[in-house]
C-alpha cells in the first residue's frame, strides 16, 4: 500500500459546550470525517459529552478555556485577573486586551489551567490527548509559556499551532475575520519557541482559520491541504490539522459555559460545517489527494521541521 501523501487530523472543538453541539460532532465522528475532539470542561454539557466520548471511543483532549464563561479553577472564589465582577471570564476580546495591557496574573492563569486539566482527568479517567485553547488563547504572549509549562508538567506532550499558510490570499475572509486569523497567526509563531523548549509537539501544517464557519467549503478545505504539500519538503508524509466547529445550532438558555450560548453557537454556522464535512465532495476529495484520516495520536511524530 502507498504511503499517503497526508495524514489528516480533524478536530471538532467545543465538544461539551450543549448536548445539540455534541450530538452534531458526534455524527461527524461515526460518519468517519472526525477523528478527535476538544473537549471544554466548563461547558454545559461536559459530563454528558464525556460519556460520549467513552461510549464512541472518541479520541478527547482538553479545550483550554480563559476567555468565555465561569472558571473551574479557585480563581472563582475571590478576586481574579481573569474575570468579570461578575465571575465571568473577559471575553475572547476582553482577554486578548487585558493581556496585551498587562492586567493578567499568569500565576492564575497557571492554576486555571491546571484546574481544567485536574477536571478532565475527572471526567474522562485518563490525561487528555492533547491541549489546544479555546479562542486560541494558548498563544498569547505571556500565557504561551504557562501553557507550555503546565503541559510539560502533567506529560500531555501534543497541541495546536494555528499558522495557516497563504491567508493573505484568502479573499473570501472579511476584514474582522481576516485581521484576527492573522494575529492568531502571529502569536502562534511566537509561541513556537516556548512549545518547543518544553518538549511540546503538532503537526507539520494547520488548516482552519479560514475555513471557520461560513468560511468553510470542501474546495477551501482541499485547497488549504494542497497549499500546505507544496511548501512541504518531499520525502516524509505531512501531518496536517483541521480545526473545526460542526454541531446543531445551539437553543437558549441550553449551552454555553455559564453565561448561556453565544451568537455562533447559535447560528446556521455550526450546521453548515457538518453539512460540509459530512457531505462525500469532501471524503473524496481528500482520499484522490492521497489524504488519511487520523487522530492526533496516531501520528509518530508532530513536531515540525518548519513552519512557512
Amino acid at each position: 500500500m502507498a504511503r499517503p501523501r497526508v495524514r489528516l487530523v480533524v478536530t471538532a472543538d467545543d465538544f461539551g459546550y450543549c448536548p445539540r453541539r455534541d450530538e452534531g460532532i458526534v455524527e461527524a465522528f461515526l460518519a468517519g470525517i472526525v477523528t478527535s475532539v476538544s473537549l471544554l470542561v466548563n461547558g454545559a454539557a461536559a459530563e454528558s459529552a464525556a460519556e460520549l466520548a467513552r461510549r464512541h471511543g472518541i479520541p478527547t483532549g482538553l479545550h483550554a478555556n480563559l476567555s468565555e464563561g465561569r472558571p473551574v479553577g479557585l480563581a472563582r472564589h475571590g478576586p481574579s485577573s481573569l474575570l468579570s465582577p461578575e465571575g465571568f471570564f473577559l471575553g475572547k476580546m476582553g482577554f486578548r486586551e487585558a493581556v496585551a495591557a498587562g492586567r493578567v496574573a499568569l500565576s492564575q492563569v497557571r492554576e486555571e489551567l491546571e484546574a481544567q486539566l485536574s477536571r478532565f482527568r475527572e471526567l474522562l479517567g485518563r490525561p487528555p490527548t492533547h491541549v489546544d485553547g479555546h479562542q486560541h488563547v494558548h498563544v498569547l504572549p505571556g500565557v504561551c509559556q504557562v501553557f507550555a509549562e503546565v503541559l510539560q508538567a502533567c506529560g500531555v506532550r501534543f497541541t495546536r499551532l494555528p499558522v495557516e499558510g497563504g491567508l493573505g490570499g484568502c479573499g473570501w475572509l472579511e476584514a474582522p475575520a481576516r485581521a484576527f486569523a492573522c494575529t492568531v497567526e502571529r502569536d502562534a509563531r511566537a509561541a513556537m519557541d516556548p512549545f518547543s523548549r518544553h518538549g511540546l509537539r503538532w503537526t507539520d501544517a494547520f488548516v482552519g482559520l479560514s475555513t471557520c464557519g461560513r468560511y468553510m467549503t470542501a474546495q477551501r478545505v482541499l485547497g488549504a491541504v494542497t497549499r500546505a504539500l507544496e511548501d512541504n519538503p518531499t520525502g516524509h508524509t505531512l501531518t496536517v490539522e483541521l480545526m473545526t466547529h460542526p454541531g446543531y445550532p445551539s437553543v437558549p438558555p441550553a449551552g454555553g459555559c455559564g453565561e448561556g450560548p453565544d451568537a455562533f453557537s447559535c447560528s446556521w454556522e455550526r450546521l453548515h460545517e457538518l453539512c460540509v464535512l459530512t457531505a462525500p465532495t469532501l471524503r473524496a476529495g481528500l482520499a484522490q489527494g492521497g489524504v488519511q484520516l487520523c487522530a492526533l495520536e496516531d501520528l509518530e511524530s508532530k513536531r515540525p521541521e518548519g513552519v512557512s
